[in-house]
């Protein structure tokens, strides 16, 4: 096995374990997180040529905004599950567009956007993270 393999099977058991360790909150963590960094590997992809690679990377962060869009509660979130849900499905065409007319600059506001969203998540308090349901006495 080369150092190559090694080092991905490595990063591989690591993501795998912090994700079984994470939290509700740090899981939409490590998916906004894989998210940027998949669209900055498709704008390199697309800079060298890599067009298929650039093809799949883009496809995988798709993957990764319907999931996060498709776990909003909006019962619970209101208005803002509302926006960002918004915002996912524009992120979606963006992306889109981005792979099909190999277009970096819909690549960069969308890394843009989703960057907002991720400091946005990563600042909300500890003690707000793990708020326990709300129970209401008969």
């Amino acid at each position: 096995m080369s150092a190559h393999s090694y080092a991905a099977q490595y990063r591989n058991t690591g993501l795998s374990s912090a994700v079984m360790e994470a939290d509700p909150h740090r899981l939409v963590a490590l998916l906004l997180a894989g998210a940027c960094e998949r669209i900055r590997l498709a704008e390199a992809c697309m800079e060298h040529g890599d067009l298929a690679r650039k093809g799949k990377a883009i496809g995988e962060v798709c993957a990764i905004i319907g999931h996060l869009n498709g776990s909003l509660d909006h019962e619970a979130g209101g208005e803002i599950a509302g926006s960002l849900s918004a915002l996912y499905d524009y992120l979606q065409g963006r992306l889109i567009e981005a792979n099909l007319h190999n277009d970096t600059a819909a690549l960069r506001e969308s890394l843009e956007l989703l960057g907002e969203i991720e400091s946005a998540w990563n600042a909300i308090p500890a003690e707000q993270r793990q708020r326990p349901p709300v129970v209401q006495e008969a």
